[in-house]
Formats: structure tokens, sequence, C-alpha cells
């Protein structure tokens, strides 16, 4: 999976992006580890009351990640991320969509770790989606709730186990 033929995701732009913040009381190695360790990134990520169920994990430039994740009600959404950057203990960067080949609605996301002086790590994640109307619908389908919610996700799992 690359980028649209467009060019849509190699250019930022901030009508197109969705940003999300977050302050997690442990050191930026544990925080980035729960993100690229194939036992720790599934039991964490996701919103609240779904359920991840992994086709494939290969969390390496180039690898892939296809799960599912399930509803309450039993619905299934096919997801795919492919790892296009991992600059340990800093940066990752996806592409993210269905799990289908050139998924026109994939969007880029970035994720930093910035480390505090006070041992907390502060986590951002960053969306680029293909056009502004696909993000304006991707924030009305509750992303930004659900991505909140997969960021208190990841900070109940680290500082849990630090």
């Amino acid at each position: 999976m690359t980028s649209g033929s467009d060019g849509s995701l190699d250019n930022w732009d901030m009508e197109r992006e969705i940003v999300l913040t977050r302050v997690i009381k442990a050191k930026r190695e544990s925080v980035f580890t729960a993100w690229i360790d194939a036992q720790h990134l599934p039991r964490w990520f996701g919103p609240t009351d779904i359920a991840i169920e992994t086709k494939a994990i290969d969390i390496r430039v180039g690898g892939v990640w296809r799960f599912d994740m399930i509803a309450p009600d039993g619905t299934r959404y096919t997801n795919r991320m492919v790892f296009r950057r991992i600059e340990a203990p800093r940066l990752i960067e996806v592409d993210y969509g269905a799990d289908v080949d050139d998924d026109p609605a994939r969007f880029r996301m970035t994720v930093t770790f910035d480390e505090q002086s006070d041992g907390k790590t502060v986590v951002t994640l960053r969306q680029l989606h293909p056009s502004k109307e696909q993000r304006d619908a991707t924030i009305g389908f509750g992303a930004v709730e659900y991505g909140s919610q997969t960021l208190d996700k990841l900070a109940a799992h680290v500082e849990a186990a630090t």
C-alpha cells in the first residue's frame, strides 16, 4: 500500500489532518515498545469495547499488521497498517486503512514520542487524510473520540507495566 497516485498523502495539509496528544506517565522507550512489540500492540490498540483479532503482524519497515476490530454487536471492521518508517524511540509512520488493496480512504498516521524531563512521554498521533471531505467524514464517524480512547488504553497499558 502506497500513497495515492495523486500524491495526496505525500504533501501534508493541515485541513486534512486530525491531531491527538496524550501525556503518558512512563518513559519514552516503554511507550515506544508498546507500539512496536507484536505481543503488546494488539492488547491495547483500538477504541474501548472493541476487540482486536490479528490476522498477520510484522512490525518492521515494509511490514504489515492486518487485523479486525470487532464491535460489541459482532460487526467486524477490517484494518491494515503498513509500516513506512520506524525511528526508535521517537517516531512511527504507517499507512492505515481497510484491509483491501488501494483503499481510497486510507490515511497516513505519524506517531511521535517526546520524552519529558520528569520521565513522562508526550505521544502525538497525527492523521493525514486524502481529502478534507474524507477527514470530515472520519471525524463524523468518531475518529477523535475513538483515537482518544485508544491513547487512554495505551496509557493504561504502559503505566500498569511500569
